[in-house]
């Protein structure tokens, strides 16, 4: 018997492949052991119905066990349950299941289950559930020869996808599902499923122990991603197993002659042939390639920057977490030298997340350059930092009466908005007239530099300033 032998059935009797892959053998069994989607699971939650054991009054409310609950698009990253939510639902449902990739299939492929299901229901009222993984990469046609399934609840359809269904899914198969939206695994979520498969008799039932530099390490190349994190611990510690000479688990060996062999930093980092991008125990290395990276955008060197990219992506770094970080320094260290930088940097934020790896690199890679290779300028950054003092130091006044609100009862007797001159009725949108309070007045906050577009808004805010202090 080898490392990943079964020990026999789960709980509802479904026999444990040896075989399969840690993160299937790990695969939730009950709702209870999903981690990470408790906003999808609380009581009388859509889900929960359609996974709670069917009763009489439900058959009766227009779907057994799932009390009128219809079909259901499941939207999120990879590797945070979707594909576990659907077996649980036709599990705990008594529903026979049937799966289809939308990689390899076909509008046959889907007649023919239809088809199939329709001819249960009708013989002898068993229903199925049709999961449909990757359901954006249909065709329009595809998706559409799933309506009137859907409509007349041949199937209960689960679909997922990882992009966004109100652009990759079509309207009508949209309007006839519900809508769960799966978010991202947190830190402590990865932990505990590490932590679950290395006891777990289904997992490495205790054969290895896993230091915490190497369970860290494994929580920040997964990123929000379970799958991963299971199949970087399984490689790791299969060769921890292997080199320990340790006999596998199952062989009659007493668990206490020898103490159970660790699965270590280094260990981790060979499983994921990633031992060129080491980040050492107390994580530093980790943080010094991304602030290098953030000082090679800053420092305007384009090679530098893609060099750090990459390091970061090979070392499994959540892109989500870089274009956060290339969007701040779009706006700290860029600023209105070039606005068009932080647009993109948005926009790239949205890509990541409509995209995933590995594609993902590219639009990363896009935006990085746009910070790098923009004229600099920290204008905002220092404008904005010093109103945030003299605010926190209690350098306020009052709001000029001319600029207080004057659109309600009574406003008028107290002096509000009297005597406000409405720029746009003045040359150039600008006239003579106070904003700042009394106590503040003369200050500057935002200094333009010379840099880029800069350069033409502080000759265009020295002429706007020479009227507003006349």
């Amino acid at each position: 018997m080898d490392l990943f032998e079964s020990a026999g059935t789960d709980d509802v009797g479904v026999p444990l492949d040896s075989r399969a892959p840690l993160a299937v053998r790990m695969r939730p069994r009950t709702l209870d052991e999903v981690v990470g989607q408790d906003h999808l699971l609380v009581p009388g939650s859509p889900l929960r119905r359609l996974v709670d054991p069917p009763r009489d009054r439900d058959r009766g409310a227009g779907g057994a066990g799932g009390a009128g609950v219809a079909s259901v698009i499941l939207w999120g990253p990879p590797g945070t349950g979707k594909t576990t939510l659907a077996y649980l639902v036709a599990r705990g449902s008594e529903r026979r299941f049937v799966e289809l990739s939308a990689v390899t299939a076909g509008v046959g492929d889907i007649r023919q289950v239809v088809s199939d299901a329709r001819r249960r229901l009708v013989a002898g009222g068993e229903e199925t559930v049709l999961f449909i993984d990757e359901v954006h990469r249909f065709s329009r046609s595809q998706q559409d020869a799933l309506l009137p399934s859907v409509e007349n609840r041949w199937v209960t359809l689960m679909a997922a996808t990882t992009e966004n269904p109100s652009f990759s899914v079509v309207s009508p198969l949209l309007s006839r599902s519900l809508l769960l939206t799966l978010r991202p695994l947190d830190v402590e979520a990865v932990r505990r499923l590490i932590d679950r498969a290395v006891a777990d008799e289904r997992g490495l039932a205790g054969t290895v122990s896993v230091d915490d530099d190497a369970r860290e390490q494994i929580v920040r190349m997964a990123g929000s991603d379970a799958r991963k994190s299971l199949t970087v611990l399984e490689v790791a510690a299969g060769a921890v197993l292997a080199g320990d000479g340790r006999p596998p688990v199952g062989t009659g060996r007493a668990a206490d002659e020898q103490e159970t062999p660790v699965v270590t930093l280094e260990d981790v980092e060979h499983a994921a042939d990633v031992a060129a991008v080491r980040y050492d125990r107390a994580g530093d290395q980790h943080y010094d390639v991304v602030s290098a990276f953030i000082k090679s955008m800053r420092g305007s060197d384009p090679d530098a920057t893609l060099h750090y990219l990459a390091r970061m992506i090979a070392a499994g770094e959540d892109p989500r977490y870089i274009a956060r970080r290339i969007t701040i320094h779009a706006a700290e260290d860029v600023g209105l030298a070039d606005p068009t930088v932080l647009s993109t940097a948005v926009a790239v934020q949205q890509a990541v997340a409509l995209i995933g790896m590995p594609e993902a690199q590219l639009v990363l890679a896009e935006a990085a350059l746009a910070v790098a290779t923009a004229p600099k300028s920290n204008a905002v950054t220092t404008g904005i930092g010093q109103a945030m003092a003299d605010v926190r130091a209690g350098r306020l006044g009052q709001v000029p009466a001319h600029l207080r609100d004057a659109h309600y009862a009574g406003a008028e007797r107290l002096g509000h908005g009297r005597d406000y001159l409405y720029p746009h009725d003045f040359p150039h949108g600008v006239v003579a007239q106070r904003y700042l309070p009394d106590e503040l007045a003369g200050r500057r906050y935002y200094e333009p530099t010379g840099n880029g577009f800069e350069k033409q808004l502080a000759s265009r805010l020295e002429a706007v300033r020479r009227i507003l202090d006349r």
